[in-house]
């Protein structure tokens, strides 16, 4: 009889919460994400930040809407 291999200490890693909805065009007046309203900065860093950090940034998102203009924005529905 074998033995089934033990999972490894910890399991598999956490998912990260992301706001990410796929749509990767940054407005280049507003310098956000016209997806998930992050700055660049904040999409490369987004795995080195603590849940802490990430969560302060995702509940300012939606107001970071209204720095881009709504005719952009009616292009992704």
């Amino acid at each position: 009889m074998s033995q089934v291999p033990a999972p490894p200490p910890g399991g598999p890693p956490k998912a990260i919460a992301t706001p990410c909805v796929k749509v990767c065009v940054v407005d280049g007046e507003s310098g956000l994400c016209m997806g998930c309203y992050r700055q660049l900065s904040e999409v490369a860093q987004w795995a080195r930040f603590t849940d802490v950090e990430r969560a302060a940034i995702m509940a300012e998102l939606p107001a970071r809407k209204s720095r881009i203009r709504p005719e952009k924005l009616a292009m992704f529905g």
